[in-house]
């Protein structure tokens, strides 16, 4: 496990660094992909790099940027990589710093391993089920591996706001999460909301800065596969609405059920 969190995160950074050249430029070659989503150069320049650098491990990866994969073709891997080179693209797009950059390792479709990167502020959260999950801070794309070993804090910490608090998607809040949220506040008093956009929301609950993260609109494995690894070593779950268990990955339709982090 450790030589594959090594070379997960050397892969985050490098692709970080990739990103942030491309975000301090006028054109990100914005296109629309079939499904009306953004796509940039940032987002297919982290996507190559993490696949060079992934490819060492010789471990297959499914990635949001990469080719299709027929289910008949990975339902057999017991091991794989998921990666979204830039999740929360439109964050990116609107230059407000909430992207991530996510790479996970399943096995057995359960995450045992995730690094999530945030080029714009430098923090690095990493999690497997050797390390359990840390956060470094200070973080850039010429730090070495061992310094973000030596550097990083466990999660959670301790919460200081005793205010009940849920993390909820800068970009799709909807009704059903308002209702959810409005049976909180019957049941926990006043409770603290904060807006926040791609992976993030997830690395919230794993800090303890927030006690619920209700995601009732589409996700893809990919946008969560690494936050789920970062959440599930810090003694949180990631539940599926609609089986009630623990979400699983590399299933035939990638597309998520909704799901509740707490």
């Amino acid at each position: 496990m450790q030589k594959e969190l090594e070379i997960a995160i050397k892969a985050a950074l490098k692709a970080g660094e990739a990103i942030l050249e491309i975000y301090d430029k006028e054109d990100f070659g914005i296109e629309l992909k079939s499904d009306n989503t953004p796509l940039t150069r940032a987002d297919l320049a982290s996507h190559a790099i993490i696949i060079n650098e992934l490819k060492d491990s010789s471990i297959p990866v499914l990635s949001e940027e990469g080719r299709s994969i027929p289910y008949e073709e990975r339902k057999n891997w017991s091991k794989l990589w998921i990666v979204d080179p830039i999740d929360g693209t439109k964050e990116f797009i609107k230059r407000n710093g909430e992207f991530t950059v996510n790479i996970a390792l399943i096995e057995d479709n359960t995450p045992t391993l995730g690094v999530i990167y945030v080029p714009v502020t430098g923090e690095l959260f990493f999690a497997s089920s050797d390390t359990g999950t840390k956060k470094t801070n200070a973080v850039n794309p010429k730090s070495t591996v061992q310094s973000v070993f030596t550097n990083s804090i466990d999660l959670p910490l301790k919460k200081l706001n005793q205010e009940y608090t849920v993390v909820a998607s800068r970009s799709h809040m909807n009704s059903e999460t308002e209702s959810y949220i409005a049976a909180l506040n019957l049941k926990h008093g006043k409770v603290n909301t904060i807006s926040k956009g791609s992976s993030l929301k997830l690395c919230l609950v794993a800090e303890g800065a927030a006690d619920c993260y209700p995601r009732f609109a589409p996700t893809m494995e990919w946008d969560i596969a690494a936050g789920h690894a970062i959440c599930k070593y810090a003694g949180f779950n990631v539940i599926d609405q609609k089986t009630m268990k623990e979400m699983v990955y590399n299933r035939e339709e990638l597309l998520n059920n909704w799901f509740i982090v707490q």
